[in-house]
C-alpha cells in the first residue's frame, strides 16, 4: 500500500484521453530528473479503429488556463484547430418563441465583486436587458467582435473568451504536443482484457500486440463504452433522462456563405420543437446540430428542422443533399467516478448534453483535480478518490440544476416536449428551493454552497433574467447602494462604447493572427 505511484496509463484517445495526459505530464512529467527514482510514466494507449465523437466544439474560458500551462502557443492553437473565439452562449426562442433572445456571456455583471446589481436592474427591466444593463459582452456579439486585439498577448482579453474548435484537429495537436514536448509514452492498440489484482484493483490491460500493460493509475476515457469504470468494475449509471429528455443529435459541417462570413463569438441555441440546435462558427466552417428528444420527435423530423434551419445559409439543394451524422447518448453519469486505482474522464464518467459546453470543462476539471492531488502512493488514493467522487457528484447535479433551468423557464407550450420539460414537478428539490428564494432575493454568493461551483451565481442571473424570471425584493436599498448601482451601469455603458469603438471583427482578428500571429506574453 506504500509503493510509490509512478506510472500511470490512459486509456483511450480524443480530447479526453489527450487533455488528461496533458494536464498530468505539465504537472508532474515534464523536466524531470532522469536520474531520479520517483518519476511518473504517463502512457496513452488507444485504438486506431475506434473513431472518436468528434462534436464537442465549445470551451470555457478556463482552457486558455490549460493551454497555457500545457506550454502550447495560443496562435498555433487558434491555426491549427480551426479555432475562433467563444465569449458565451446566445439564445433565442426558448421563452416565448417569438424571435426573443437572450446572452449568457462570460464577464461576469460590472463590479460583481464589489455589489449585485441585479436587484437595482429590476426597475429598467423594461428599457434593457439585463446582459446588456450590466456587461459589454452581449454588445460585442450582436456586432461579432472579438475578445482582443491583434496587439494583446497570448491568452490575455478585453473581455473574457474561451474557443469554438474543430474536436478532430485539436485532439491532434494535444497529441502531438504530448508526445514530443510533455514526454508521454503513446501505444496504438487495441485493448483485448482487463487484468485484476489480487486486490481488487486494476493490475494491466492485454493489448492485441503489446502485451500487458501494467500501470499504478489508470484513467478510463473509453467513452460511453466505459470499458474500465462501467463494464469492468460495473459502476452503476446514473440516468438524468427524467430531468434533462434529450437523448439524440443530429450534427453536420455547413460551409460559410463567403469566404468574408462574419464569424460569431456565442455558441447560437436556437430552440426547436423537441430540443435546440447548436451553430457554431469556426473560420472555415460552421458547426450545426441538433440536441433533441426521441421521445417526443422522430429523427426523419428532427432532421427536416435541421435542414430547414441550414437551407438559408447554404440553399435549399445543399440543404436537402448534405450528409447528416446521428449521435445517441444516455444522459447521466455514473455513481462514482473513482473506483479503486481507476477514475473516469470524459465520456466514461458521463455526459448530459451539448448545452453550456460543459463536457470539455469537466475533463479539464476531473483531469486538473488528479493531476493536483496526485497520490503519493496506493494507500492515499482511497482518500483522494473518496473527495473526488465527493467533488464530482456535486459538479454533476449542479450541472443538472443549471441547464434544467434553461428549460424549466420556458413559456412555451407549442409542443408536448416544451409543456413537459417545463413543468415544475419535474425539477430536482435543489433547483426547486432555489427558484422559491429567487423570486425575492437576487442570485449572489451565498448561492454557492460548494468551493469552485461549476457556475457562479451571475450565470444563474444571466438565465434567469434573460428568461423573464421576476425578483420581487421586498425591503428598499440603502440610498448608498443605489447610488453604487447608478455609478456601476453608467461605468458598463461607457465601457461598453470605448470596446465597440476599438475592437476588430472576429474574422479580421483572426486573419491578422494568421498573417502575423499574436504576441508572446
Amino acid at each position: 500500500m506504500q509503493k510509490p505511484l509512478k506510472k500511470i496509463v490512459i486509456v483511450g484517445g480524443g480530447s479526453a484521453g489527450w487533455l488528461s495526459a496533458g494536464i498530468i505530464a505539465a504537472e508532474h512529467a515534464a523536466d524531470q530528473d532522469l536520474t531520479s527514482q520517483n518519476n511518473l510514466e504517463v502512457t496513452l494507449i488507444e485504438s486506431a479503429d475506434v473513431p472518436t465523437i468528434g462534436v464537442g466544439e465549445g470551451t470555457w474560458p478556463s482552457m486558455r488556463t490549460t493551454l497555457k500551462k500545457m506550454g502550447i502557443s495560443e496562435t498555433e492553437f487558434l491555426l491549427a484547430c480551426d479555432a475562433s473565439f467563444k465569449q458565451g452562449s446566445k439564445f433565442t426562442n426558448w421563452h416565448t418563441n417569438t424571435n426573443e433572445y437572450y446572452y449568457h456571456p462570460y464577464t461576469l455583471p460590472h463590479g460583481f465583486n464589489e455589489t449585485n446589481l441585479a436587484p437595482f436592474w429590476q426597475a429598467y427591466r423594461d428599457q434593457i436587458s439585463f446582459a446588456d444593463a450590466v456587461c459589454t459582452q452581449s454588445h460585442l456579439g450582436e456586432r461579432d467582435l472579438a475578445p482582443k486585439q491583434i496587439s494583446t498577448a497570448e491568452y490575455d482579453f478585453n473581455a473574457n473568451y474561451g474557443y469554438h474548435l474543430d474536436a478532430g484537429k485539436f485532439a491532434t495537436l494535444l497529441k502531438n504536443h504530448c508526445i514530443q514536448k510533455l514526454g508521454v509514452k503513446h501505444i496504438v492498440d487495441h485493448v483485448t482484457k482487463v487484468n485484476s489484482a489480487e486486490n481488487g484493483d486494476i493490475d494491466s490491460i492485454s493489448s492485441k500486440s503489446h502485451g500487458d500493460i501494467s500501470g499504478d493509475l489508470f484513467i478510463d476515457c473509453t467513452g460511453t463504452s466505459s470499458l474500465l469504470l462501467g463494464k469492468h468494475f460495473g459502476i452503476p449509471f446514473v440516468s438524468q433522462k427524467h430531468v434533462l429528455f434529450n437523448d439524440s443529435a443530429l450534427a453536420v459541417h455547413v460551409p460559410h456563405q463567403s469566404p468574408d462570413s462574419p464569424i460569431g463569438s456565442f455558441t447560437c441555441a436556437t430552440a426547436q420543437s423537441a430540443g435546440w440546435i447548436w451553430d457554431i462558427a469556426l473560420p472555415s466552417r460552421r458547426g450545426v446540430g441538433y440536441a433533441y428528444s426521441s421521445a417526443y420527435i422522430s429523427d426523419e423530423s428532427a432532421e427536416q428542422e435541421l435542414r430547414a434551419y441550414i437551407a438559408p445559409i447554404m440553399g435549399d439543394k445543399e440543404a436537402h443533399n448534405i450528409a447528416i451524422r446521428k449521435i445517441s447518448f444516455d444522459p447521466g453519469h455514473r455513481e462514482k467516478f473513482w473506483h479503486k486505482n481507476c477514475v473516469a474522464i470524459g465520456l466514461s464518467a458521463g455526459f448530459i448534453e451539448p448545452l453550456e459546453a460543459t463536457a470539455l470543462a469537466l475533463i479539464e476539471l476531473s483531469a486538473k483535480m488528479v493531476s493536483e492531488q496526485l497520490p503519493a502512493n496506493r494507500l492515499a488514493m482511497d482518500i483522494v478518490a473518496k473527495r473526488f467522487n465527493s467533488k464530482f457528484l456535486h459538479r454533476w447535479q449542479n450541472i443538472v440544476d443549471f441547464l434544467k433551468l434553461h428549460y424549466v423557464l420556458s413559456k412555451r407550450s407549442d409542443s408536448d416536449y416544451w409543456r413537459d420539460i417545463s413543468d415544475n414537478s419535474q425539477l430536482p428539490e435543489s433547483l426547486q428551493e432555489q427558484l422559491t428564494l429567487w423570486k425575492t432575493q437576487a442570485p449572489y454568493y451565498y448561492d454557492a454552497t460548494h468551493t469552485e461551483e461549476m457556475f457562479p451565481s451571475a450565470s444563474y442571473q444571466y438565465i434567469l433574467y434573460g428568461m423573464g424570471f421576476v425578483t420581487e425584493e421586498p425591503r428598499k436599498k440603502r440610498l448608498d447602494l443605489t447610488k453604487r448601482a447608478e455609478r456601476l451601469f453608467n461605468d458598463n455603458a461607457k465601457h461598453t462604447k470605448h470596446l465597440l469603438a476599438t475592437l476588430p471583427t472576429n474574422r479580421d482578428l483572426l486573419n491578422k493572427i494568421k498573417q502575423f500571429g499574436l504576441p508572446k506574453i
